[in-house]
């Protein structure tokens, strides 16, 4: 994979999961199931966050590899599932994804983005 489109994917990660964020700030749980646009704009944060993994997963998978600690496998999971069944998506599912997934997410490819800018 070439690093800028590397670098291109990574910046959509970022981008999109700091969106996710934007939508649901000062939401509870509870707010969150109750609010039918929240909810279909994170789904739709989730489905393209989890297409630049799978992006970069047909493009170079080893990078993937390199970096376990990043939730890589579940967010492209809640893709596939609001993809394929979004018809019986769980919506605590959804808030558990924004809540502990998309967090993390966040934090690992900041750790990348420090790693991959510092030479390393």
């Amino acid at each position: 994979m070439r690093s800028d489109s590397l670098l291109q994917h990574i910046e959509t990660i970022e981008t999109i999961a700091s969106r996710v964020q934007t939508f649901v700030r000062d939401m509870d749980e509870a707010s969150f199931l109750s609010d039918t646009r929240t909810q279909m704009a994170v789904m739709l944060c989730l489905v393209l966050i989890g297409e630049a993994v799978i992006r970069i997963d047909g493009e170079a998978p080893e990078f993937l590899a390199q970096h376990p600690h990043v939730p890589w496998a579940p967010i492209r999971d809640m893709r596939d599932l609001i993809l394929l069944d979004y018809v019986q998506v769980e919506l605590p599912a959804i808030w558990q994804a924004v809540t502990e997934i998309i967090p993390d997410l966040q934090e690992g490819v900041a750790t990348i983005r420090n790693w991959r800018a510092q030479g390393e």
